[in-house]
């Protein structure tokens, strides 16, 4: 699995979608990367 912290959903300063974004293997983690983070590590520790 991989995991990618992103702030939103918008294509960025760039305005190009990143294709690795939308593999089966991406899990794509929405808003603030230490609260998404702080979230996140409990459920898999």
């Amino acid at each position: 699995q991989v995991f990618v912290s992103k702030r939103g959903q918008g294509t960025g300063y760039s305005g190009i979608e990143n294709p690795l974004f939308y593999k089966d293997n991406t899990r794509m983690f929405y808003g603030d990367a230490k609260k998404s983070l702080d979230q996140l590590l409990p459920m898999i520790e």
